[in-house]
């Protein structure tokens, strides 16, 4: 059974700027996510690969609930253990939040209260929510700490945000994070602010949280090689969709999308010394002027004249031997076309 569902999903807000062209009193819609469609099972870990501006981030907000206050539209339809979150309130969403669905934010010195201790940051959801006294909410907290592997966690308690590492304060939001024992896990670049090494560390520790508590996981990166060693699946979006979608081994070995394959061919490898990485050239598309056709077109090296005219479908890749998606009308096969640079090591 399916802990998310999200089905064709569409997230839009309303820009007073004048178009080309137009009025200048016209009002445009830019749309930031366009008809996405995703699965995640109970203990399942999704991938969401891309670069900044792609829409990652949107699609995962848009399933927390926390787009209304920004005047974003939202069309399509959100799951949650069977239950459908889009037409429900703000006090609904809020019961929903940190018990069913919980978010681990990507810079934890802007998440955390610098004016409040780490204790009482953690115990305040445990008293407020779940009815704990601060006396048990505070043993409680101890526990997480020691869980996530921070050292002497009853003296981590009184301490501030500015007191601890980055790794610590990481492993804090974590902490938090996990408290209520959410069924789905939203982790938006948990690692961006990490050196390698603590970037491993809290990678692995997400990883192991997940598979011991059987919590859902959506990791969120612009990395393909954060996913490689902890996703089941991986779905790569660019300008607001989904370009391709399929098992973490199967996308690494076989990627279709010419997107992916250039992703792919950035990821820096030990085997193999370069004087220079491979950038794509350009950048995403403005989602208040997308191109009329595939939105990779005008920085794909392999475009045809064809890709140009219109938005390609999502098709099974040709020769997969899984369930690999793929929306490109002249992708690589997986029979044919093997990736380029190879996994990362």
């Amino acid at each position: 059974m399916s802990v998310l569902e999200v089905e064709h999903l569409r997230v839009a807000y309303p820009d007073r700027g004048p178009a080309r062209g137009a009025p200048a009193q016209t009002v445009q819609t830019v749309q930031t996510v366009r008809d996405v469609s995703f699965r995640v099972a109970e203990g399942e870990a999704l991938g969401v690969v891309g670069e900044s501006g792609c829409g990652k981030s949107q699609t995962m907000l848009a399933v927390l609930g926390l787009l209304g206050h920004e005047g974003a539209e939202i069309s399509g339809r959100i799951t949650f253990d069977g239950r459908d979150l889009t037409g429900l309130g703000a006090r609904a969403l809020r019961r929903i939040r940190g018990s069913g669905i919980a978010l681990i934010s990507q810079d934890a010195l802007s998440a955390l209260n610098p004016a409040m201790t780490i204790g009482a940051q953690m115990a305040e959801p445990l008293v407020r929510y779940d009815g704990h006294r601060r006396r048990a909410a505070r043993a409680r907290c101890e526990e997480l700490l020691d869980l996530v592997g921070i050292p002497a966690p009853r003296d981590r308690l009184r301490a501030y945000p500015h007191e601890l590492s980055g790794g610590m304060r990481q492993r804090v939001l974590i902490a938090m994070a996990v408290s209520r024992e959410p069924r789905l896990l939203i982790a938006d670049e948990p690692t961006t602010a990490l050196d390698v090494t603590i970037q491993s560390q809290v990678l692995a520790l997400i990883d192991r949280l997940r598979r011991e508590l059987r919590t859902a996981l959506v990791l969120i990166t612009h990395d393909l090689g954060v996913v490689a060693g902890v996703t089941d699946r991986i779905a790569v979006m660019y300008g607001g969709r989904i370009v391709e979608t399929a098992p973490t081994t199967a996308l690494f070995d076989a990627p279709g999308h010419p997107y992916t394959r250039a992703l792919m061919a950035a990821v820096p490898r030990m085997d193999r010394q370069v004087d220079r990485l491979p950038a794509i050239p350009g950048f995403p598309p403005h989602p208040a002027a997308p191109p009329p056709g595939c939105a990779f077109e005008p920085r794909c090296a392999t475009a045809r004249p064809a890709c140009g005219d219109a938005v390609p479908e999502l098709l099974h890749l040709t020769g997969a031997r899984t369930a690999h998606l793929v929306r490109c009308p002249y992708p690589a096969s997986a029979a044919d076309a093997p990736h380029p640079a190879g996994a990362p090591a």
